[in-house]
């Protein structure tokens, strides 16, 4: 049974209210994420703007751009 009391952390309401425009699914995040990662780390002052945009709200996603990142970087 679930705490009708209970209160969100902030976090994740944070995430719920995020503005998610432009928007990227999943899909296309996966799809683009190694382009992504490879073109951020020749140049880190580069901008994709959808790409970011769902990092930020995409947590599963994150995580992956993360461990491709700490791939690429080891």
């Amino acid at each position: 049974m679930t705490d009708r009391n209970r209160r969100l952390p902030a976090a994740a309401l944070d995430g719920l209210l995020l503005d998610t425009n432009p928007y990227l699914s999943c899909d296309d995040c996966f799809d683009q994420l190694d382009t992504y990662v490879e073109q951020l780390l020749a140049d880190p002052s580069h901008v994709d703007l959808p790409m970011q945009v769902h990092l930020k709200a995409c947590g599963a996603c994150a995580e992956e751009a993360e461990a491709l990142m700490d791939l690429l970087t080891s």
